[in-house]
């Protein structure tokens, strides 16, 4: 099935940048689909709010321009019994467009959206914040919590490494994981829906988006040698390799601290300690190439 030029869609577009380029953007988006509804965000939580008008309006396809922030602000607003989500991937990063093979080239990714190929797959919650690839609790939430938005429209990526730097030299967190197969402690916590974390890198290689099951990687430390150590194990071999972090696969999580530690969801700060994960099989309609 594919989506002519009379039906409808919308499209909630974050342009991220400022003046003419925000213009550019606007104008090529304009350009390639003429035929969707054009809502743009300006401020945090705005994607949220403009899904929610859109389904109002009527809408049942929804789709997300931007970064990783603003998908998930857009999955945030949408009534996922009803509505498919899209993903045109024009944001600092969208590691969920990687995950789903979407093109980078904007032409490509709108083509996509036009084919209206869909899959199910599952919605992640970490309380009642909604997540489609990822969450963390630690030092990666801190991370994000700590990037200031200007820094990142600045910077891009960049931007966390000058927050890592800062943020590994406070004491790690003391966090109790609960799961069905037991109780164990680390000082980060990353939970995956899909394999991809930060980009390219597999931190979640048995991961399925469909297969019911949370991928789980429980790291016993945080500190900056630690995370060098990591990344390296995920490169060369996954962190299975790694004896000294657990990986799980599990429908649901409960992740508890001393003392309040950051959540993050899809790249984006989503609260505090404590938090349950859980899954809604196959919850939401997402298109795919």
């Amino acid at each position: 099935m594919s989506i002519s030029s009379g039906s409808s869609w919308c499209i909630i577009l974050n342009p991220a940048a400022k003046g003419d380029q925000a213009r550019t953007i606007i104008g090529r988006m304009a350009q390639l689909a003429p035929e969707a509804k054009l809502l743009l965000t300006e401020n945090p939580g705005d994607g949220e709010r403009r899904a929610r008008e859109a389904v109002a309006m009527g809408f049942r396809t929804l789709v997300a321009a931007g970064g990783d922030g603003t998908v998930n602000e857009v999955l945030s607003g949408i009534d996922p019994s009803r509505c498919a989500l899209g993903i045109l991937p024009v944001g600092t990063m969208n590691v969920l467009a990687l995950e789903l093979g979407i093109s980078p080239d904007l032409e490509r990714a709108v083509a996509v959206i036009r084919k209206n190929h869909r899959r199910r797959v599952d919605l992640g919650y970490a309380n009642k914040r909604r997540f489609l690839q990822l969450a963390g609790v630690g030092l990666d939430a801190e991370v994000v919590r700590k990037t200031h938005p200007e820094a990142k429209r600045a910077w891009g990526p960049w931007s966390y490494l000058l927050t890592v730097a800062q943020v590994t030299v406070a004491p790690a967190p003391r966090l109790r994981v609960k799961t069905e197969d037991g109780e164990f402690a680390g000082a980060m916590v990353l939970i995956g829906n899909g394999r991809h974390y930060g980009g390219p890198f597999r931190f979640f290689p048995k991961a399925d988006m469909a297969d019911g099951k949370l991928d789980v990687c429980i790291f016993p430390k945080s500190g900056p040698l630690d995370l060098l150590w990591y990344l390296q194990g995920v490169l060369m071999g996954g962190p299975e390799s790694l004896p000294e972090v657990k990986y799980l696969q599990t429908p649901a999580l409960t992740v508890e601290a001393e003392g309040r530690v950051a959540l993050e969801v899809d790249g984006e700060y989503g609260g505090e300690t404590p938090v349950t994960f859980r899954l809604e099989k196959k919850g939401v309609e997402v298109i795919v190439p």
